[in-house]
């Protein structure tokens, strides 16, 4: 046999500290395979020993993720190793379906799933055999794996074209429905595939499997761990159901659980194994219930539960513990205080062993479980071996209304174990003595059983390096396509990065306002089309040259301040107006706003002046200025009124004293309010044809009321301005009696 290496005592430290935090257990894989993919993620984050990386676990949770990802390779696709699926549709499924008679249910599992492809490929050849309505009313498809992050991949079941090349035409047709860029697996078989987190070497396996797949998953394993997880294999099948493997596991069937139906594809049924006593059998006899006993006391009962010497769970049908009794507390830590809580929050939930997925099982079969030989670490030196069992306590009517969880010290039991396990030893260590002594008399037999030996070893070593050999090519073909993801990633970056420089020259190019960037020292960086056209200067002679030496038509050297204060943190932004003559020797006045160049974390890396011409936005603003005190002192009323609501938006100085009232009374009243003749809505009848565009402008003789109390004739004359933001009539009023006065006069 081949002699395996001495433990790491770091290595196996780190996977002791992995189970016991996080319930990863991954005892049972090859340590080669292990260690290499552990040391990826090591090399990642920059550990130098396995007890570095144990504290780089401690301190970043989210590293747990990233390990499973990598430990778990992930490899699968749909119809993988097309001749052997052929045989699955042409030869299996038809076997399944002809043993499923009566219309009984059809059960598949898929024991590493990895992102779905696998289930979902038996999921069409079954449609594809039973048709959509008997499909979707008889078949459900278990699909499990350790990877959480491949199962939620697996549930959404969006695929990419590349990874759907390998299914037929006629079913990518069928089965998926298109989108813009990706395919999606047909509601109604995707309700038939149940998706679930389960570790097939501790957790209970499923049962009365037609079909069970677990491809490419023992060659992972230590020896001992295969020799653990076929049993469950052989048990989770029908009598007559079916195992498909992985084409490198052809020695690890080999056994007499399973006997080849195609060797070449590795299919195998089930062998029978009648004198095995079934995972939830029982050695007790029904015996009839007495009508007439007496109710026990329930102090007595509670009694006699605490002193059982068992400890004694009971987890209810919503999943809250409902009794815990004194052994229970003493041994797993459950208080008075923890009856009712959701069994889920209790740590005994997952140590030693994850149980919730054997209660589900309780349930859902209404059959007990038994799991023997677990260990349970009370501290750091005592270690005790508990044997669970799950028992659904079922009412009357045959359904489980409770769970009950009895956990049984078999400590002394396994140091009895161990001890014959010792005295084997030195039995078979005499047994080696006696017979080493009877190889000396007979060297033709010894010779002969060398020469076996050696080609026994030989065997293993070549079928230990084909499954290592697997197990790289599996690993390459994850890390291509990783890398062809990333290549793909980095080009669509690169796309976006060349259309994001694109799309910011256009904006500077196109911006009416000069953009000047600077680096720390006050080299111009960038210089925009703006800038070019108002000083002269192209981008190409003033790049990489001094802002403070720039000689243009603008003192820029006294904005230097201002730039000092904002590179220093003293001032978010300053904002200066300098004035001076642009490239044609034109008059100019620049509004200039200075903001620091700052990265995502706030760092300063430079400078950014924006350059406005406001040369005609002063002089509007002038010009403004000087027309509002024209109109405030002029000698005729003038009024500025809202067309919808003829109210008084503004008034001059002279309107203001003939009137009587100020602007603050007049911006609370309406033109009708003083047409004491004219009501609002003839008013508004009125003046419909000048709003209307009818008019250019309307005469009005009426009397206007004033501040005394009185009334005065006058002559009304309004323009309606529709063009101006937003529109606006202005009325000119004239006080009539002056004019007839005028004109007696003369």
């Amino acid at each position: 046999m081949v002699e395996r290496a001495a433990p790491d005592p770091e290595f196996e430290a780190l996977l002791r500290h992995i189970q016991e935090s996080r319930g990863l257990d991954f005892r049972g894989y090859k340590r080669t395979s292990l260690r290499r993919r552990i040391s990826l993620r090591m090399e990642a984050v920059g550990a130098e020993d396995f007890a570095a990386y144990r504290t780089c676990l401690e301190a970043q949770p989210s590293e747990y993720e990233e390990l499973l990802n990598t430990v778990l390779i992930n490899v699968t696709s749909f119809f993988r190793d097309e001749d052997a699926w052929n045989v699955i549709r042409d030869e299996v499924i038809p076997e399944i379906l002809k043993n499923a008679e009566d219309d009984r249910a059809i059960r598949v599992w898929s024991v590493g799933c990895a992102s779905g492809e696998e289930p979902y490929s038996i999921a069409m050849l079954l449609a594809e055999a039973m048709g959509m309505g008997d499909f979707c009313r008889r078949v459900k498809i278990y699909a499990t794996d350790l990877d959480e992050e491949a199962l939620k991949v697996a549930r959404v079941a969006t695929y990419s074209p590349r990874e759907v090349e390998s299914v037929p035409g006629h079913l990518l047709e069928k089965y998926f429905e298109r989108t813009s860029n990706h395919y999606v697996f047909e509601r109604e078989l995707r309700k038939c595939v149940i998706f679930g987190r389960h570790n097939v070497v501790h957790d209970a396996p499923i049962s009365r499997i037609d079909l069970l797949t677990c491809r490419n998953l023992l060659i992972y394993l230590e020896a001992e761990t295969q020799s653990i997880v076929l049993p469950r294999l052989h048990y989770a099948l029908n009598p007559d159901g079916f195992l498909f493997l992985g084409k490198a596991e052809t020695q690890l069937a080999r056994s007499s659980l399973f006997r080849p139906v195609d060797m070449k594809h590795r299919i195998f049924a089930k062998v029978p194994q009648e004198w095995r006593r079934p995972l939830n059998g029982s050695f007790t006899a029904n015996r009839p219930t007495r009508l007439d006993m007496p109710l026990p006391d329930v102090h007595l009962l509670e009694a006699v539960i605490d002193e059982v010497g068992t400890a004694l769970l009971v987890i209810d049908d919503s999943g809250a513990v409902a009794l815990a009794n004194l052994p229970a507390r003493n041994l797993l830590g459950v208080g008075e205080a923890d009856l009712g809580r959701p069994f889920q929050d209790l740590p005994i939930s997952y140590r030693p062993i994850e149980l919730r997925g054997p209660i589900d099982e309780a349930f859902r079969g209404r059959r007990g479980l038994r799991l023997e030989d677990q260990e349970y670490r009370l501290n750091q030196t005592e270690v005790m071996r508990l044997t669970i069992d799950v028992r659904p306590l079922q009412r009357a009517d045959g359904s489980v209304h409770a769970i009950l969880l009895a956990f049984h010290d078999h400590t002394g039991i396994h140091g009895l174990r161990r001890e014959l396990e010792a005295a084997q030893e030195n039995l078979e260590q005499s047994i080696e003595e006696l017979q080493s002594a009877n190889e000396e008399l007979e060297t033709t037999n010894e010779e002969l059983q060398s020469t076996n030996e050696e080609l026994e070893t030989t065997n293993e070593e070549l079928q230990s390096t084909n499954e290592e050999l697997e197990t790289l090519n599996e690993e390459a073909r994850s890390s291509n396509e990783e890398m062809e993801s990333v290549n793909e990633e980095l080009r669509i970056q690169a796309e976006q990065a060349a259309g994001y420089r694109l799309h910011l020259e256009s904006v500077l190019r196109s911006m009416n306002a000069g953009i000047v960037v600077l680096d720390p020292r006050h080299f111009i960086q960038s210089w925009n089309r703006w800038s070019e056209n108002s000083w002269g200067l192209r981008a190409e002679e003033v790049l990489g040259t001094s802002f403070d030496r720039l000689d243009i038509g603008l003192p820029v050297q006294q904005l230097r301040d201002n730039m000092i204060a904002v590179q220093s943190g003293s001032e978010e932004q300053t904002e200066r107006q300098l004035e001076g003559l642009d490239r044609r020797g034109r008059r100019i006045i620049c509004r200039i706003r200075i903001t620091g160049l700052l990265d995502e974390t706030g760092a300063n890396h430079g400078l950014v002046l924006v350059f406005q011409d406001i040369t005609d936005e002063r002089n509007s603003e002038d010009y403004t200025r000087y027309l509002g005190r024209v109109l405030g002192g002029a000698a005729n009323q003038i009024y500025f009124l809202d067309p919808d609501n003829l109210r008084f938006l503004l008034v001059n100085d002279s309107a203001q004293k003939k009137l009587g009232f100020n602007a603050h009374q007049l911006s609370r009243m309406a033109l009708p309010d003083l047409l004491p003749d004219i009501s609002a809505d003839d008013l508004h009848a009125i003046l419909a044809p000048l709003l209307g565009g009818e008019l250019p402008e309307l005469p009005l003789q009426t009397a206007m009321r004033f501040g005394e109390g009185g009334s005065l004739p006058v002559d009304l004359r309004l323009q309606y301005f529709s063009e101006e933001t937003p529109p606006i009539l202005v009325a000119m009023v004239y006080d009539r009696s002056e004019r007839e006065l005028s004109a007696a006069l003369e």
